[in-house]
């Protein structure tokens, strides 16, 4: 079992988690039991990394009754647990397959999967590079002899430089449309949003939108440009959005059926002709 606290809690208001198995009628399942101090009644989720787990109140009687509601619970839904649990690894297998960011990898870029070479830099240059071919969807990576930082590193380093100049045009072409002038945008690794804002008119956003299609990246922007002008997701606040991206809710769709590939695309995984 693992324990942890956050910072300034008490220890007993810490959040447990303990791998745990639920024998259900189609085999075992195992699923990760978490105990937080926030929780007010049962939830299960089926991480694409981590399996299910399922969350239940940190007090004396979640610690005593957790385990018993959590088996009953996944019983009454084993074939949602199981449905979702096979298209997991259907995903983690495509995305395997594709390598990652290392050399004969693929990782999608502007929303289609570019091969990855790493080759030596050309003598007298200091810095590794990386250079995209768009004709023929390659990104190589020029690699110097000194680089100490792994190649999905420098990969993002140059993924995280086209995010913030996609970013930046996106949003001059959509603020003054819809009225709106954001005080600062920040381009970073969000995990749980592709973008937020704040009522002080601060844009936040994943560099990992550039892997996707430009549509989704203006989408998101347009979204949260749209929150300068309204905060909350009521029908004038659609309207808004649809002016500036008629398709948002097929790109929002497609962002959130993609999360997974997008968040684990520089993930390195092994060539299977090189696995014995």
């Amino acid at each position: 079992m693992t324990s942890r606290t956050s910072p300034g809690r008490s220890p007993k208001l810490a959040v447990t988690e303990t791998a745990t198995v639920v024998y259900l009628p189609g085999g075992p399942v195992t699923y990760t039991l978490r105990h937080s101090p926030r929780a007010r009644g049962l939830r299960a989720v089926i991480h694409p990394e981590r399996g299910i787990v399922v969350t239940v109140p940190a007090t004396r009687v979640g610690r005593i009754d957790g385990e018993r509601r959590a088996a009953e619970f996944l019983g009454l839904r084993e074939s949602w647990v199981r449905r979702h649990l096979a298209r997991h690894a259907d995903e983690a297998a495509v995305l395997a397959a594709r390598g990652g960011a290392r050399d004969g990898g693929h990782i999608p870029f502007l929303g289609e999967l570019h091969a990855v070479h790493v080759v030596p830099a050309v003598s007298g240059v200091t810095r590794s590079d990386v250079v995209h071919l768009a004709e023929s969807r390659e990104l190589i990576v020029h690699r110097v002899a000194r680089e100490r930082r792994p190649d999905a590193a420098v990969l993002e380093v140059w993924l995280r430089t086209q995010a913030r100049t996609a970013i930046d045009a996106a949003v001059l072409r959509h603020a003054a449309v819809l009225g709106v002038t954001p005080t600062s945008v920040t381009v970073r690794d969000q995990r749980t949003r592709w973008g937020s804002a704040s009522r002080q008119g601060r844009l936040s956003f994943s560099w990992r939108l550039i892997l996707a299609p430009p549509a989704a990246l203006e989408t998101v922007v347009v979204h949260e440009l749209a929150h300068l002008r309204i905060f909350g997701h009521g029908p004038r606040f659609w309207q808004i959005v649809a002016l500036r991206q008629e398709d948002h809710r097929t790109w929002r769709r497609w962002l959130h059926d993609h999360a997974t590939g997008l968040h684990t695309a520089l993930v390195p995984r092994p060539d299977p002709a090189s696995v014995s």
